[in-house]
């Protein structure tokens, strides 16, 4: 039988925070990125928390969270003793949130109440997710925890906290949503209901992204990408990604090329592979794809991938996005040496059985090697 679970509250709009008026008399420990004290926006959270509430802060958060510095979360975790935590920031600070919270309450055998996730990108949709990735920065290894109980309580979606986020950051982790929705569009365990948030996700970014980037005050298209992200982040949950995923997670562990730049620059590659492979990935890109009107109903299923692949491919010129490791600034040589590693990785990968094909290493170093040069 198929499980569908969406067990996070989720409260969307610029008077979602309202709802962290509801905590009283409780021991709350907030993890956020490194640059949020003292910023307006974490004033803002804070000043929604009721002053009868114990409020400790771990901001030590670095991109791909190294397990040494989850471990020091873990220990202001056993400080505090928390009943309620809050993950605040992009996916690394709520992945490190979680992190925290599985080894904490595993350490301590002191299991909280509550999570509640703010995100303040629109991308990993880590907000709705069972999975915190974790960096092992001395085997140049990421590792999935998955545990349906590291899925958040409560996500409070509020478009005015993704405003200020640097360019860059709307480009890559919109672009990372896009491929939540393209991966999970297709997976092995995909349905109707995730199908139909994955076709959201698809229609959302291909019309709205380059908007945000642009005009990153257009607080309409803020909030229908933020919304976009946590659907795409339901979709994934419940039907899993596939080899985009299990190979961009490579090139972050070995070239530290941010997640959803990653993603993107594998996502034309990897989509036009599994279509020439699989006909039901085929023909469910191209229904995906005509419903977002970029090619009409009559066009073949085949015209529709190649105009997804370079929709994206256009998207990304326009938001400033290196498409190869040569563009980001990796040596192709030294890219070329770990080939061998960066497949023997990614099928280890624990996104890698969800792709609706199984490649051959072959495969997998041909799809790496056009994002090489």
């Amino acid at each position: 039988m198929e499980e569908i679970q969406i067990p996070t509250k989720i409260y969307s709009g610029n008077d979602s925070l309202d709802w962290l008026q509801t905590l009283k008399g409780k021991k709350i420990l907030m993890v956020c990125d490194a640059f949020l004290p003292n910023t307006p926006t974490l004033d803002k959270i804070k000043g929604e928390v009721d002053g009868n509430n114990d409020v400790s802060i771990f901001s030590d958060v670095k991109p791909d969270p190294p397990l040494d510095n989850i471990m020091e979360g873990v220990e202001q975790f056993g400080k505090v003793k928390p009943n309620v935590m809050i993950g605040i920031g992009g996916g690394s600070a709520i992945d490190t949130g979680k992190a925290i919270r599985f080894l904490g309450e595993k350490v301590y055998q002191h299991p909280i109440d509550e999570f509640i996730a703010i995100p303040t990108t629109s991308g990993t949709g880590s907000e709705v997710t069972n999975t915190s990735v974790v960096s092992d920065t001395k085997n140049h290894t990421k590792m999935p925890i998955i545990k349906d109980h590291l899925t958040p309580d409560i996500a409070l979606l509020d478009p005015e906290l993704v405003m200020t986020a640097p360019k860059s950051v709307t480009a890559f982790s919109g672009l990372d949503v896009l491929t939540h929705s393209l991966e999970s569009l297709v997976s092995r365990d995909a349905n109707t209901i995730t199908d139909a948030l994955a076709e959201k996700g698809i229609d959302v970014i291909t019309h709205c992204l380059v908007e945000c980037y642009k005009h990153g005050d257009n607080e309409a298209a803020r909030k229908v990408v933020h919304e976009a992200s946590c659907a795409a982040g339901i979709a994934f949950n419940n039907a899993g990604l596939g080899i985009c995923h299990s190979l961009a997670h490579q090139l972050g562990a070995n070239f530290h090329v941010p997640h959803g730049l990653a993603c993107a620059m594998l996502l034309p590659h990897v989509v036009e592979y599994n279509a020439s492979h699989s006909e039901e990935a085929l023909h469910k890109y191209g229904a995906a794809i005509k419903k977002t009107g970029l090619v009409s109903q009559g066009m073949s299923d085949r015209i529709a991938v190649q105009r997804i692949a370079a929709k994206i491919r256009q998207m990304m010129v326009q938001m400033d996005c290196p498409q190869t490791l040569r563009a980001f600034g990796i040596d192709p040589a030294e890219a070329e040496k770990k080939t061998d590693v960066v497949v023997a990785d990614a099928k280890k990968d624990g996104t890698f059985p969800g792709n609706p094909v199984v490649p051959t290493d072959d495969d997998l170093k041909a799809i790496y090697d056009k994002v090489i040069k």
